[in-house]
Order: C-alpha cells, then sequence, then structure tokens
C-alpha cells in the first residue's frame, strides 16, 4: 500500500544538524569513540536554583494545564526581563510562551504568512528558518551576506530584495552559524529601509541574546528601531543562555493581534508548555545573573581557542565571531585538495576517519563552510581540532 503524503512536505528536508547528530549516535553505538560538535546546544548544567524551583513546583502540585500563552507568574517575568534588559515595555497580552523559541519562529510564520508572501532571511541562517517559511506556504528570499562584512546584511542588500510580495524579514541576532552579532548602529540602518515599507514585519529571533561579547552591549531589534516596535515579533526563551535546552520554554513579544493569532495557533497544536518548566523558568529569568556572566566568560574564552587553532589548519580559515557558540570556516580549499566534491563530503569523511562530527555549511546557505559548536570543554575542543589537523595534513 502507497500512502499518500501531504505536497508540502515535498518543500522541506530534515534538519541537517539532526541527521547529523544521528549519524554520530549510531557510530557510537557501534563502539566508535565521536566527538560530536554538531548540535547547538550547551554542555553546561541547567543552575541549581532553576532546578529547585521546579522540584518546589512539583510539590506544590503544579502539574495541570496552565493558560494556553503561558502562566501568567512567567508572563510577568517575561515582561519585567524585557524591562529591565531590554528597555521595552510589553503587557501580559502581548507575550507568548512556546515550546522552545522554535515553536514561537514557527507560530509567527503561521500566522504571519499567506500563499505568495515572501520572506527575506540573511544568508547564512539557521537550517529552520527557509523550512518554516515554506510549511506556511511562502516562499524564502535569500539575501547572501559575506566575511567581508562580517556576515551581517548590508541596508542596500536589504533594500535590494524587498518587493511587493515582501511581508517579513527574518533576523538572527546574535547569528547562528556565523556568531555575527549586529550592533545599534547596524539595526538602525536596516531600520531605516524598513521604515519605508509598512507591510513588512521583522522577527527578530534573539535566543542567543545572552551569549554575546560585542564592543557594544546587546541591543535589541525593538530597541534600536523603536518605530518598528508595532512591526516586530520578538523571539527569545532560556534554552541556550540558561542551559535549559530540554526544559522547552520559549517565548515571543509583539504586536496584539500577532501574539493572539499565534495563541489562536498554539491553541489547536500543542496548547501550553509544560507547567513545571514554566516555573523553572520564572526562576531563571527572574533569579541570580551569575552563570549568565560566568558561562559568556567560558563561551568567549573557548571562541578565541577554537578560532586561533583552525587558523593554524591549512585550507582552513575562521573569521571570529562576537556571540552564540559556532565559528563558520571556510573549508574550500581543504575541500579542493582532498579532491571532494563538497562540504557535505567533507563532514561524512571527517566523521568516518576522525570520528568528527561537524555540519555542513550548505544546511545553513553557506557552502564551502562547516559549522563548528563550540558547546564543549576546552579538553574536548582541543581533542576534536587535532583531529581535524591531522586529517587536512594526511
Amino acid at each position: 500500500m502507497t500512502t499518500r503524503l501531504a505536497r508540502r512536505l515535498l518543500r522541506i528536508r530534515p534538519s541537517a544538524t539532526v541527521s547529523i547528530t544521528a549519524r554520530a549516535l549510531r557510530l557510537k553505538e557501534q563502539g566508535r569513540e565521536i566527538i560530536s560538535l554538531s548540535a547547538g546546544e550547551p554542555d553546561f548544567d541547567t543552575p541549581e536554583h532553576v532546578k529547585a524551583a521546579a522540584v518546589e513546583a512539583i510539590a506544590r502540585g503544579e502539574t495541570k494545564y496552565t493558560a494556553i500563552d503561558g502562566s501568567g507568574a512567567l508572563k510577568t517575568a517575561i515582561v519585567g526581563k524585557f524591562a529591565r534588559d531590554n528597555g521595552l515595555d510589553y503587557r501580559p497580552e502581548q507575550i507568548i510562551v512556546s515550546n522552545g523559541a522554535k515553536q514561537s519562529c514557527y507560530n509567527a510564520c503561521q500566522a504571519l504568512l499567506d500563499p505568495g508572501d515572501e520572506v527575506i532571511i540573511p544568508a547564512p541562517y539557521w537550517v529552520s528558518y527557509p523550512a518554516m517559511v515554506r510549511l506556511a506556504d511562502a516562499e524564502p528570499v535569500i539575501v547572501q551576506t559575506s566575511p567581508a562584512h562580517g556576515f551581517l546584511m548590508r541596508p542596500e542588500q536589504l533594500a535590494a530584495a524587498i518587493t511587493e510580495q515582501t511581508r517579513l524579514v527574518i533576523l538572527n541576532n546574535p547569528c547562528n552559524p556565523t556568531g555575527a552579532v549586529h550592533s545599534r548602529a547596524d539595526l538602525a540602518e536596516l531600520g531605516e529601509v524598513l521604515h519605508q515599507h509598512p507591510r513588512v514585519l521583522v522577527l527578530a529571533d534573539e535566543i542567543y541574546e545572552h551569549i554575546c561579547w560585542h564592543d557594544e552591549p546587546f541591543t535589541s531589534f525593538a530597541s534600536a528601531c523603536r518605530r518598528l516596535r508595532d512591526r516586530t515579533v520578538t523571539v527569545n526563551g532560556v534554552s541556550k543562555g540558561y542551559a535549559m535546552s530540554g526544559w522547552r520554554i520559549g517565548y515571543a513579544a509583539g504586536p496584539d493581534a500577532v501574539i493572539g493569532a499565534m495563541k489562536t495557533i498554539q491553541s489547536q497544536s500543542t496548547t501550553n508548555a509544560c507547567s513545571v518548566s514554566q516555573a523553572a523558568a520564572c526562576a531563571a529569568l527572574g533569579g541570580d545573573r551569575t552563570f549568565l556572566r560566568d558561562t559568556r566568560a567560558a563561551f568567549k574564552q573557548r571562541h578565541a581557542r577554537v578560532v586561533a587553532r583552525l587558523n593554524m589548519i591549512d585550507g582552513v580559515e575562521c573569521l571570529p565571531g562576537q556571540g552564540a557558540f559556532y565559528v563558520f570556516p571556510n573549508v574550500e580549499t581543504l575541500i579542493g585538495t582532498k579532491g571532494l566534491e563538497d562540504d557535505v563530503a567533507l563532514c561524512e569523511r571527517l566523521l568516518d576517519e576522525t570520528g568528527v562530527a561537524l555540519v555542513p555549511g550548505s544546511a545553513f546557505g553557506g557552502r564551502g563552510h562547516v559549522r563548528i559548536s563550540y558547546a564543549a570543554s576546552l579538553e574536548t575542543l582541543d581533542a576534536a581540532i587535532d583531529r581535524i589537523a591531522e586529517f587536512a595534513a594526511s
């Protein structure tokens, strides 16, 4: 029997990060010693006071449904977070809590996009953005950035990409996979372009906000472009900064109508996020911030080590980043030296011959590159780079 599947599935492919991680796990199960630098997940444990808050919530019996868009306590904590960290004032009605920032992004696309709409996505991009757009029957318009401009979309590029069909621009700041960070001035320049196009909204994915060592403090897009605040949906969460990836708590803030539509969509899909995880997120957002400071310092140290060591390998050029926990080195020369077809073939061969799992850059719209996650100990990172260097020299 042949089962007919929905045609929309023909427009997307499984996540490359998930598939390479699964392949690495299979090799590990076969007894291979694998170093996986493919997953976008902090290696630190969730802070103790956050775990304690979850245990206390269970003891209080907070194990029932919450409101679809999040508990009152967590939404109040998120309102406080935006006011404290970003200088943005929102009402609880302008907040939605979802099962991770990924669901918030997906809900926003479903709420805003119709067939024929276009969505501008700077490349390299997080692998799921184009798929989310296509699942909403809209079309991704990829704007290719360059290392010469720090992998940042320029205002003139944005202006050239906007058409009558443009409905949304997705900005990921700090960026996965490049680690690039837009300054306040950068964002203001993009905002000047968008101000001239009232139909276009912005999805600002700021999930890596607290993992940032830019020359100036992190700036939220809605803060840098206040005239566009009512045209901006800001997405964030606790997965990355607070090492709570498995707790699955993301959130979004934006115009009443958009957040209301996202709530309607969520009511017919997952309903509320986990009640215990919401209690833990309250403790994270409202509690001690030492964890954020310490992990940011650790990521910055790892970043410096990885960039320096990669740039010592023949055939590898690695541009420094300013946030997140990834680097995105150019490996085109290494691909050619090894007689390989592309970055996908390189990652497959690296995994097979060295046991190091990386993600091909083509999955992020950056052919000839690889994404390396440095969410691992310095010892693990050194061991992985030793293997890559030996592979390159062999």
